[in-house]
């Protein structure tokens, strides 16, 4: 383990982080724009949010790009991807599968392995469960489930893995943001307070921090509408998927174990992995054995 782990290490240190070949393409009523790591059998990386940019994954698809063409793309409305308008017609989760699907046939892929993390991983099984023919693989990273449960618990663990005082200028950031406050320092003050509770290893909050800038709360509320509205639940129809699956975690994320065991009891061809000491961000709390774990998936296919 100690030798892999200087593998892995001296990888993502020496590797240049710059997207191989980027591009846009049209879909409905967005440009979606996107970039590739590597040769090799494609991984598409979907990031975490909503609302969010697909900018603090440019690591995590350099370092994958080892053996695996990796792609990643700013979900429309945020980054380089531009909407029409933002509003509850443009912004669904409907129309985020089928930007992902134009993507694939953009690159001219068959089929390709899937990646979700977070809010991610649930674009992902959404997807998978619309496009079942055209996903080799899946790789849950924190994913939030699949169904709807996680509302019912999740502001609670992000609330207790707060300290008193990062609670109290959370509370205080939000308030000053809330009243008009939208500058840069605003927005990283609020993300320092609220880091945290994403992490164990704490040396990371600024990396976190800097990623809670990014969030768009027009694009995230509205994709939690439209979840809503749909009822979003995979599980009868992912049922009947049968190619590998791995659902990856920390035991201290704030995704409930629960929901991992879940997914797992789902999928037929599932492996779960839950990481000691580690919490939302698996690369970051316990790089080594995150990698290591992803690698070995995707080895074996």
């Amino acid at each position: 383990m100690k030798n892999l782990g200087f593998i892995i290490l001296s990888l993502f240190n020496s590797i240049v982080l710059q997207g191989q070949n980027s591009g846009l393409i049209t879909t409905e009523s967005a440009k979606i724009y996107y970039e590739t790591f590597g040769e090799g059998d494609p991984l598409v990386i979907i990031n975490g949010g909503p609302g969010m940019n697909s900018k603090g994954f440019r690591g995590i698809a350099a370092l994958l790009s080892k053996n695996h063409k990796t792609i990643i793309y700013d979900q429309r409305g945020t980054g380089n991807s531009v909407v029409e308008s933002i509003n509850s017609k443009t912004i669904t989760m409907d129309h985020m599968v089928n930007d992902l699907e134009k993507l694939r046939v953009h690159l001219r892929y068959d089929h390709w392995n899937v990646m979700g993390h977070s809010f991610g991983g649930m674009l992902a099984s959404y997807y998978t469960a619309k496009h079942p023919d055209k996903v080799k693989s899946l790789i849950l990273s924190a994913s939030g489930g699949l169904d709807l449960e996680l509302l019912s618990y999740v502001g609670q663990n992000i609330s207790k893995r707060l300290s008193e005082d990062e609670t109290k200028r959370l509370q205080e950031w939000t308030q000053k943001i809330n009243q008009g406050d939208t500058t840069y320092h605003a927005r990283l003050e609020r993300g320092k307070a609220l880091a945290p509770a994403y992490l164990v290893d704490k040396t990371h909050v600024p990396v976190i921090a800097e990623r809670l800038t990014q969030g768009n709360q027009a694009i995230n509320a509205l994709v939690f509408q439209d979840l809503q509205k749909i009822k979003y639940n995979c599980t009868e129809t992912l049922a009947s998927f049968k190619n590998p699956v791995l659902i990856i975690q920390g035991k201290l994320d704030i995704i409930d174990e629960k929901t991992a065991q879940k997914t797992h009891q789902v999928f037929p061809n599932s492996r779960l992995v839950l990481l000691d000491q580690c919490s939302h961000y698996g690369w970051l709390d316990k790089k080594v054995e995150y990698v290591s774990e992803v690698f070995t998936f995707l080895d074996k296919l």
